[in-house]
């Protein structure tokens, strides 16, 4: 099976395309809207901004594709701006749209408290639901941040891991065949990779 990463013009795309490689799959990075529609399984990574990060999928014609593809039932994991990218609208630097695959709101933490912006280095998952994605990973791995933004979902029910970062906020969420990491597990050593084995084994 191919696991086809999408490339929408944002950074760190190579990382995550290595560490699936590592795992011996084959790995497809296309920015083609044909290719997105017929994966088997969807890889939506990405730094950087939310709204820059939706412009260049819809400038690439990729909305649809991952839309259609999602409802179909292709399982797709968001990484990081991929994950974010995933929900309703973000506050990032005015208001901009999102995927609107999952409802929910991506915000700033608060400057307040001495709360560090960004989150940046190693920090503990709080796992809320045993998803297949968690499979052999233990409450309170450490896995790798760096991001300003984090999800608030609608509804409690998608939340799959939060993590304390001055205030509990979502780092991962699960809803049927949509999978998303605020942290980078292609950067979290044994405890990413076997997050990322576990996606490619769905």
């Amino acid at each position: 099976m191919t696991i086809t990463v999408i490339d929408y013009g944002v950074g760190n795309l190579r990382s995550v395309v290595k560490a699936l490689e590592f795992l011996g799959c084959q790995v497809r990075l296309t920015n083609d809207p044909d290719e997105v529609a017929e994966a088997d399984k969807l890889v939506l990574p990405g730094v950087g901004a939310f709204g820059a990060g939706m412009e260049n999928l819809r400038r690439l014609g990729l909305v649809e594709a991952i839309c259609d593809a999602v409802k179909r039932g292709t399982p797709l994991l968001g990484i990081c701006l991929g994950l974010q990218l995933l929900f309703d609208e973000s506050e990032e630097i005015g208001q901009h749209e999102g995927l609107k695959l999952v409802r929910g709101k991506v915000v700033k933490f608060p400057e307040r408290g001495g709360i560090r912006i960004p989150h940046m280095g190693w920090n503990s998952l709080r796992i809320r639901k045993r998803e297949p994605l968690f499979a052999g990973v233990p409450d309170g791995a450490m896995v790798y941040f760096v991001h300003s933004y984090f999800p608030v979902p609608d509804d409690a029910s998608v939340i799959a891991a939060t993590t304390e970062h001055g205030i509990e906020f979502v780092s991962a969420i699960a809803l049927d065949n949509i999978f998303g990491t605020q942290f980078h597990p292609e950067k979290s050593s044994k405890i990413g990779l076997q997050i990322l084995s576990n996606f490619v084994a769905l």
